[in-house]
Order: C-alpha cells, then sequence, then structure tokens
C-alpha cells in the first residue's frame, strides 16, 4: 500500500535525506520517498502504520518535521515550517546530557546519562497549537479563541503541561526530605555514641541502637537514592565509570560492611572492635553520604534550570494569540492559524505576532528582547517588524511575511538551544582527564587501604576502610565534566539577549583568539540602505538611461539595485521588457531592455565586455568616487553612456566599534568591491590604515587563506551573498543580521542589527567565557588534586587531621554546584 503525507519543516536536500533514511528503517516500511518542492513524502508500506507513529519515529531521530494526512485542515501549509513559536511549553520530552558525554546524542525519556550517570535534562519546547478552555466550564476546551457556547465567557489560553524537569526537581526534593528525616536520626545516634555518658543507653543498649540505624538507613539506600547503586552498576557493566561509580563503590562498601558486623561480628579481627567488643557500625557514613550527594544532585537541578534560563526568556516573548483583519473587521486567532500575506492589526503595548511589514499606521517599536538595545525603533509603513517585539503606544495594520519557525524569534532560539549543547575545543582537555580519572581514583584508594591497614596506627584496619571509603567519596568527575558545558550555555543565552546569535560552542571559543577582523564596507560599516544621488548622462536627459538601468535591476537582489530600482519608481518612470539577464559576481549586471544590450557596473565589468569609454566621463566619475561616493558605469551597446551615483551613509557606530576593536589587539582591514577612491574616504573616515578595493569574492577567499597562512586567526564581517565564500573560510564568519539568508548561513555568528558594536560585544563574550570556563576548570582541578591527598590522609603525619567521608560527602556534593553557579555569573556580564 501506498501513501502521501504533507511534511513541513525540511529546508534542504540533507532534510529529505534524513527523513527518508529514517523512516526507512520502520521493518513495515519499503520505500519512502520525499519532494522537498512541495512537501509531501510518499511511503510505501507493507501493513498500515499510524501518522502517530511515523511522527513519533521523526522526534525520536531529532528530526523536529510535522507530518499530517493530506488535506488536514489543521496541517500546516506546503512548504511551510511547522510553528514552534506560539506559547511557551517547559519540555518537548527530548533529553541530552548537560555534559554533553555524546555530543549531541538526544534521548526520548527521562532518566540518566549512560555515560556519566547525570540526570538528562529536557529541552524546552513550544507547543504547536495552544488550547483554550472556559474558567468557569473547564470541560470546554477548543483550538482557537472565542467565547465559550455555555456561559458566553471569554475563553483563554490553557496552562501548558508540566515539565519532566520541573517532575524531577519535585521528586528528587520529595525523595530529599525523606532522606533528610531518616538520616538526621541516624547521624545523632552515631554521634551521642561517642559521649561518655551517653544517654540514649538509658533507653537500650547500644546494640538495638545499631538495629535502629540499620532499619533507618534502609529507605535511604533502597528507595531514595537506590538509583546512584543502579547508576554504579550500569557504569561498571558498560565501563563508562563516573561520578556515581565512586559513591556506589563506597557508600555500598561501608553499608555492606555495617550489615555484616551487625549480624556477624565474630567474622571480624579485633583491629575493627572497640573496647565494648562491638564492630564500628558506618550506617551513619552511608546515609549521611548518599542524603548529601542527593541534595547535590537536588540542587544541580534547581541550577541547570537557571542555565537555560535566556531560552525560557526568549519562549515567552511568543504571544499566543493575534488579531487578524478579514474584510475590515478584527478576529482573535491562534497564531498557529495565521498564514503568509495575512493582515494583523497590533494594537498599543502587544507583542508582535510574526514577522511582516507594516502596511498600515506607524509607530514605535520595542526590539531590546531581540537586539539587546533599549531605545525604542520608530516604524512607518513599509518596515519590517519582528515577532516577539513589543509595539508602543500606536496601533497599526502589518501583512504577515514569515511565520512559525521561519520568524526571527524562532531561528534564534532555535540557534541559541542547538549551540548550548555544542561542544568548545576546550572541553577535549576535561573529557581526556575524566577517561582516566575514576580508575586513578579508585587506584588510590586501593593504595590508602593499603599503607593504612600496614602502616598506620591501631586500629589501623578502621583507618584503612574509613580513609579509603572517603577517598572515593571526595572525588568529583562531574565538577570537570560540567566545568565548559555549563559556561557555554549561561554564555550563548546571554550572547542572543545582548543581539548576538552563535552557532556553536567553537565560534566563541575561538572568537577570543581573533586578532584580524576583514570586513566588507556595505551593510557592514555603512547602513546598507543605498539612495541613489543622482543619474549622469554625457548626452542630453538622462531619463531615458534611467528607465534602461532601473528595469534591469529589478531582477537583482543586490542593495544598490534596490536603491536604482526605488529611484526609477520615485521619478515615476515606466519599466521596460528585460531578457537575457545576467549578474556577474563582484562586477555588475547585464541584460537586454528593448532590444539594447545594457550594462551597469564597475571598471572590470567594463574592462570585460570590452566598452568604449569616454575620458571625460572618467573625470566625471573621479570626482564623484572622491566624494566617498559608489560609482557604476552605465552603457548601452558597449558604449559607456553615464553613471549613476550612489550614497551609503557610514553608520554612526562604526568608528567607536572599530577603535574599540584595535585597542583590544584586533587588526581591522576593509575589503570592499567599491574602488578605490571610494574606498580610501570610507577608510579615512573611520581611520582604517589598511584596505583593500575592487575585490571579487575570490579576492577576498585568497586574501583570508594568505593571512592564516601567517598564523593569525580571522574574523570575516558581511552580509552580502559575494561575502558567503569569505565567511565560510575565516576562522569566525559573523554575519549582519540585517543581511542575506545565505551570509547568515555561512557564519558562525550574526548580528542581530547588523552593527559593528555587535563584534566588540561578542569579543568581550568570549573573553569572558573562556574565562570563566578556566575558572571552572582550575577549581576543578584544584579540588580533585588538594581533596584526594587530604582523604587519603596526607596531612595525618604532620597535623594529625584526617577528612571524614561524611565531609568528604559534603565537599564532592557542592562542588559540582559551584562550578554551576560560578557559571551563572556570566548572567551579570557586562558587554
Amino acid at each position: 500500500m501506498k501513501h502521501t503525507y504533507h511534511i513541513s519543516g525540511m529546508t534542504c536536500s540533507g532534510c529529505k535525506i534524513n527523513v527518508e533514511t529514517v523512516l526507512n528503517n520502520l521493518r513495515e516500511i519499503t520505500k519512502v520517498t520525499a519532494d522537498l518542492k512541495e512537501g509531501e513524502v510518499v511511503i510505501e508500506m507493507t501493513s498500515h502504520i499510524s501518522l502517530e507513529k511515523l511522527q513519533e519515529t521523526l522526534l525520536k531521530a531529532g528530526l523536529h518535521y510535522t507530518i499530517s494526512n493530506v488535506g488536514d485542515t489543521n496541517a500546516s501549509q506546503k512548504n511551510q515550517k511547522p510553528n514552534h513559536l506560539n506559547q511557551p511549553k517547559e519540555g518537548n520530552g527530548i533529553f541530552y546530557c548537560p555534559m554533553q558525554c555524546e555530543g549531541d546524542k538526544t534521548y526520548d525519556k527521562q532518566g540518566s546519562c549512560p555515560k556519566c550517570g547525570m540526570d538528562l535534562v529536557e529541552q524546552p519546547k513550544l507547543i504547536q497549537a495552544t488550547k483554550y478552555t472556559c474558567p468557569m466550564h473547564p470541560e470546554v476546551i477548543q483550538d482557537s479563541p472565542g467565547s465559550c457556547p455555555k456561559c458566553g465567557m471569554d475563553l483563554v489560553p490553557m496552562e501548558p503541561d508540566e515539565s519532566e524537569e520541573l517532575k524531577t526537581y519535585r521528586s528528587l526534593a520529595k525523595k530529599m526530605k525523606i532522606s533528610a528525616f531518616l538520616a538526621i536520626p541516624v547521624l545523632l545516634i552515631s554521634m551521642l555514641a561517642h559521649l561518655p555518658e551517653n544517654p540514649l543507653l538509658q533507653i537500650t543498649s547500644q546494640y538495638n541502637w545499631d538495629w535502629v540505624q540499620f532499619i533507618l538507613t534502609i529507605p535511604i539506600v533502597f528507595y531514595t537514592c537506590w538509583m546512584f547503586f543502579v547508576r554504579c552498576w550500569k557504569s561498571i557493566i558498560t565501563w563508562n565509570l563516573n561520578m556515581f561509580t565512586l559513591v556506589g563503590i563506597g557508600t555500598g562498601a561501608a553499608f555492606l560492611f555495617s550489615i555484616v558486623g551487625l549480624l556477624f561480628p565474630e567474622v571480624f579481627p579485633n583491629e575493627f572492635k572497640g573496647s565494648s567488643g562491638d564492630v564500628s557500625m558506618y550506617f551513619e557514613a552511608t546515609a549521611v553520604i548518599l542524603s548529601l550527594v542527593l541534595l547535590g544532585q537536588l540542587l544541580e537541578a534547581k541550577a541547570h534550570s537557571q542555565t537555560s534560563g535566556a531560552i525560557k526568556e526568549l519562549l515567552k516573548l511568543a504571544p499566543s494569540e493575534a488579531t487578524l483583519v478579514v474584510d475590515g473587521e478584527d478576529k482573535v486567532v491562534a497564531i498557529h492559524t495565521i498564514r503568509k500575506n495575512d493582515l494583523l492589526r497590533v494594537k498599543p503595548g502587544e507583542k508582535i505576532p510574526v514577522d511582516g511589514v507594516i502596511s498600515e499606521g506607524n509607530s514605535s517599536i520595542d526590539e531590546s528582547m531581540i537586539t539587546g538595545e533599549p531605545i525604542p525603533v520608530d516604524k512607518k509603513e513599509g518596515d519590517t517588524v519582528s515577532s516577539g517585539t513589543i509595539n508602543g503606544t500606536k496601533s497599526f495594520v502589518m501583512k504577515a511575511v514569515k511565520v512559525g519557525s521561519e520568524t526571527l524569534l524562532a531561528q534564534i532560539i532555535q540557534m541559541v538551544s542547538d549551540a548550548s549543547r555544542s561542544r568548545a575545543p576546550i572541553q577535549k582537555l576535561a573529557d581526556t582527564i575524566s577517561k582516566y580519572f575514576v580508575p586513578v581514583v579508585v587506584l588510590i584508594s586501593i593504595i590508602t587501604f593499603i599503607i593504612w591497614a600496614n602502616f598506620g596506627p591501631d586500629p589501623a584496619l578502621v583507618y584503612a576502610f574509613v580513609n579509603a571509603v572517603a577517598v572515593l567519596i571526595i572525588a568529583c568527575p562531574c565538577a570537570l565534566g560540567l566545568a565548559t558545558p555549563m559556561s557555554v550555555m549561561v554564555g550563548v543565552g546571554k550572547g542572543a539577549q545582548n543581539g548576538i546569535l552563535i552557532k556553536n560552542a567553537e565560534a566563541l571559543e575561538l572568537m577570543n583568539k581573533v586578532n584580524v577582523l576583514i570586513t566588507d564596507k556595505t551593510g557592514t560599516l555603512t547602513e546598507g540602505k543605498p539612495s541613489v544621488e543622482k543619474v549622469f548622462a554625457i548626452e542630453g536627459e538622462a531619463t531615458d538611461l534611467v528607465c534602461k538601468i532601473g528595469s534591469l535591476n529589478q531582477y537583482s537582489e543586490h542593495p544598490l539595485a534596490k536603491a536604482i530600482v526605488e529611484y526609477t519608481k520615485k521619478n515615476e518612470l515606466k519599466f521596460s521588457k528585460v531578457s537575457n539577464f545576467e549578474a556577474i559576481t563582484g562586477m555588475g549586471i547585464i541584460g537586454t531592455v528593448n532590444e539594447a544590450k545594457v550594462a551597469v557596473g564597475n571598471e572590470k565589468l567594463m574592462i570585460k565586455l570590452n566598452t568604449t569609454v569616454p575620458s571625460t566621463l572618467k573625470k566625471e566619475i573621479l570626482v564623484e568616487q572622491k566624494l566617498g561616493k559608489t560609482v557604476s558605469y552605465i552603457a548601452v551597446n558597449n558604449i559607456a553612456l553615464g553613471y549613476v551615483s550612489i550614497s551609503d551613509a557610514i553608520k554612526t557606530t562604526s568608528k567607536e566599534a572599530v577603535n574599540e576593536l584595535m585597542k583590544k589587539g584586533v587588526d581591522v582591514i576593509m575589503l570592499t568591491g567599491d574602488n578605490a577612491n571610494t574606498a580610501k574616504a570610507v577608510a579615512d573616515e573611520l581611520h582604517l590604515s589598511n584596505f583593500k578595493a575592487s575585490c571579487l569574492p575570490e579576492d577576498k577567499l585568497e586574501f583570508i587563506k594568505k593571512l592564516q597562512a601567517e598564523g593569525k586567526i580571522v574574523a570575516m564581517a558581511g552580509d552580502g551573498i559575494n561575502d558567503a565564500p569569505a565567511l565560510a573560510q575565516a576562522n569566525v564568519g559573523i554575519a549582519m543580521g540585517t543581511g542575506t539568508d545565505v551570509a547568515i548561513e555561512s557564519s558562525e555568528i550574526t548580528l542581530i542589527k547588523g552593527d559593528l558594536k555587535g563584534i566588540v560585544k561578542a569579543k568581550n563574550l568570549s573573553q569572558e567565557v573562556m574565562k570563566n570556563i578556566k575558572q571552572n576548570l582550575f577549581f576543578s582541578f584544584a579540588y580533585n588534586v588538594l581533596g584526594v591527598p587530604v582523604a587519603a590522609g596526607l596531612l595525618f603525619p604532620v597535623f594529625g587531621i584526617l577528612l571524614s567521608p561524611i565531609i568528604a560527602a559534603l565537599a564532592m556534593s557542592f562542588s559540582s554546584v559551584s562550578v554551576i553557579v560560578n557559571s551563572l555569573r556570566l548572567r551579570t556580564a557586562k558587554l
């Protein structure tokens, strides 16, 4: 049997291959053919598979595409990505290890990492469709806003389901209360036993109190903290040794030792027995150590929720509903029902629901949640607005341009989520050490036992046992493992809140080492909003030339082309029919307009086409270029008849940003396709000592390769299609968020505001994150290097100091928490 389904979310051939590969793994499926253009997938199967199972299979593989029946009115439209931005939900049922033991690998249910034993963390989720209910009649549930059919009250959005992460925290909190309730009496009984006049002995004998300790410890071992022993066992059989290996062995040994001592005291030598002939019990060590480890897990779970706080704050920006304008009437609809080209009314103080263009009215928009800039931006008809930003005091109508996961906010959230789970190169150091850490600690513990048993004071075996357990308990490989990913997660979130989108942790680390910045001119140093100053013709009126170049530039997406088209429209001139259009990268465009061969571009294009250029025209152009204008030749039938002069103002922040980067030791070099005179005028204004003009895309690429061969760490900032090769080649590609999608895809860092000051912030952020990572690593190394020898008894011969296993457990539990807390300090860093 053969079935055809809609599938939304596929954007490239890689997506298509992933869908076909994943679904082909199902036993019932014989063939899968995905159609990227139509947004459909044809599945041939031996027996019917439910739609739910197909969707579940895609999600388990980490493919967040939406599959639905053809004709399903609730499904997304063809070629439209699923709407992830409607209402924040705590989690999406996909879990990952916070220590990134297996890179980007995810799991479909809550549990512990099979490699390091850490509790898996759930990814935040945005549910696709908010449900609405009546506050008076909760049984009334609808997919869209409206009024209750029973009482007429306005329906309100339903609260999202509780996340697994929150459920885990509450479960740990419940177990912690039980453990504390049981462990405290066990500890008190043990402490009072060491007093000369133990008041408990007036009630019953020490032997009976040992039984009380045993009974109180059983629920801790087999209920509240049993998961630690399960993780220990899994780590041993898979040989992925971790913190829980050490905790399980140490507390397990103490517990079993105490049970045997309680039931069969005669099997122990006298060294293990006190003056009364009783074997020393370690129930209190077992109960308290496990409870402290549980406390550490509880605190980590709480801290983990804060590290992804930036993502959750971004999720809250997305509204759940919008006002749709239909035939002049306003209608409140759920945001997931919005389609491209819909007209939406945005009222004062409301969040803008999707990306679009203002079609009627004007207002000031607070974009601080996306750009990090606190000053509202004035918007008028024709200006773009972004999802999640907040309208000011005026109402306007906008046309939806991008919906669902196509919106800027959706892309920001996705990029932040992906980057926060990527691995920085510096993490390799911690990974290498962690690989050998646990076996080395176990070996040290064994050596500690042997040395104390043979050379320690009486009772030597007791000292040997206690110190060996203390060595196992105090060692904390988790602090090492968490040192890098926690800083990366918080740092990436901090960047997003300041308009800096970081694609991966490697870029974040490399940005700290960048010593050369290559920057484009148009749209990077300048506003990227060029306007035509004039069109000059050697003979007669320039009207005919304006018509020709306006018609030709309709087919180009270059910012200069758009300026020429706008100039043509402004002069109320009609466009002519164009054929044989061709864009020549880095030179200009050519085509046939009204049977005349027209070319608009730089001097290289004129040379390439063997165009005749009068000397008088060259002189006129030189004057314009020295004024900092961008000038393009206009040739008709291989004869240059005039030029178009275009101005593009330098951004007010460019000079300040360049100066700050130079102070940080970054050499700023401008590479532009513009002519030498125009480039020099811009370079002089920005005090740039190094620039190169008339650069083709391949010239920029080769220049970067040359610098890299000299050992330079190069960052490239650009915004156009012609910058894409250089952005990809650079150690760190930085795209202006105001630029093309190709440039953004080719880069590692995107500056939403398209401002060079964002590069300064990115540099500062990288420095802060790397400093934080090094602090975490130092703390982790120092903690283990100092803690393990002290636990082994290194200070005993000189100072008579021994470390109790309980104190060791307390130190171990707080070591990981300390790393996370230190990472959270990045949220207050000034960029």
